[in-house]
């Protein structure tokens, strides 16, 4: 561990040293990544500070502890086993901090809510995740904006797609891709018998115009009018927007302003996202062929977890974990349910990283 800390203290210094050169500087993207690792490593440093000093303190105790004097020795007894305990503790906060960071970790979100099988039930579910997706975005302190959205008559979404924009809002969202599945008796069944759903969920990291090239020849772009609410005004204007990126046959749409501009910049990220979780997934194919390494793939057709309304269960299936307050996580209290994921993805980080 101390040879590994030596090493990375070694590292900051230069990194130091590079982001004061002025030819770092004029290259904003060396600049940009320089920065980031700056900032990554910049925590361990100081953690290492403090446990190279109860190093130091620890082999002056075990020195003391053969001292000729009594006292001294006594002392040395009483405060080494507690100093050994601080070391594992330490050692396990160090081992957590030298994960390397998500390369998403800080980056905005797109979040796509689909309805799936079901009918209007997995619409009214939709909704409802929606909902508590929202709150839960409140508890946290972020923004969020619809881009584009199909509501149902009956309070449900076809589809929902908005942006979620705050510290980490990837850290936490990116458990959520995947197929989830209620089990309840839907309000359009007379019968009260309990019915299975689906709806499918898909987090985008959102992406930088230097992350993917769109060249404008590669676009399609359609106007249309809105529809839904917001008055007779969107029934009047071409509003809406949507881009058709000729290559792949993609589509985007928004029509959540009344200004076509913001339409258009809105849909161009969504594009730019998809475009970019495209590129990733190619990516991570050609370097491992095992994508379920980590806590789900974030694959959309994965089943992922189960709401289970009569049983007030809710049952995430990757890791086998079942909390029983479903009100509360629908409500936005989605804390002890992500917590725990997060956990266990360190938990195996750890493992693979045999740090």
């Amino acid at each position: 561990m101390r040879t590994k800390l030596e090493e990375i203290n070694k590292k900051f210094e230069e990194i130091e040293k590079q982001l004061g050169d002025a030819n770092i500087i004029a290259n904003q993207e060396e600049y940009r990544k320089l920065s980031k690792e700056h900032s990554y490593l910049g925590p361990i440093v100081e953690k290492s500070k403090e446990y190279f000093k109860l190093l130091d303190d620890i082999k002056g105790l075990e020195e003391l502890k053969n001292s000729d004097d009594k006292e001294m020795r006594e002392m040395a007894f009483a405060e080494y086993d507690d100093s050994i305990a601080k070391q594992q503790s330490m050692e396990n906060e160090l081992r957590l901090m030298l994960i390397p960071p998500d390369p998403h970790e800080d980056r905005d979100i797109i979040v796509e809510i689909r309805a799936g099988t079901g009918g209007e039930e997995a619409a009214l579910f939709a909704g409802d995740l929606f909902r508590a997706y929202t709150r839960f975005i409140e508890r946290k302190g972020w923004r969020h904006e619809i881009i584009d959205s199909n509501p149902t008559g009956l309070g449900g979404y076809k589809e929902v797609v908005f942006s979620v924009s705050g510290n980490k809002v990837w850290k936490y969202f990116k458990f959520e891709r995947g197929t989830h599945r209620v089990q309840r008796v839907p309000e359009t069944e007379a019968s009260g018998r309990v019915h299975t759903s689906a709806i499918t969920v898909a987090v985008l990291p959102e992406a930088e115009e230097v992350d993917v090239e769109i060249k404008p020849e590669d676009l399609r772009i359609d106007t249309y009018r809105s529809s839904g609410a917001g008055g007779q005004h969107v029934n009047k204007t071409d509003s809406a927007i949507r881009i058709t990126y000729l290559p792949t046959g993609l589509v985007v749409s928004c029509q959540d302003e009344r200004s076509q501009i913001k339409n258009k910049a809105k849909a161009m990220k969504v594009l730019r996202a998809k475009l970019y979780e495209e590129k990733m997934l190619e990516q991570e194919k050609k370097i491992s062929g095992d994508r379920k390494q980590q806590v789900g793939s974030g694959d959309r057709s994965e089943k992922i977890r189960t709401y289970n309304f009569p049983q007030n269960r809710i049952t995430d299936h990757r890791i086998g974990f079942s909390v029983y307050n479903i009100t509360e996580v629908m409500d936005g209290d989605l804390t002890e349910l992500i917590e725990k994921l997060i956990s266990c993805e360190n938990e195996e980080k750890l493992k693979n990283a045999n740090i």
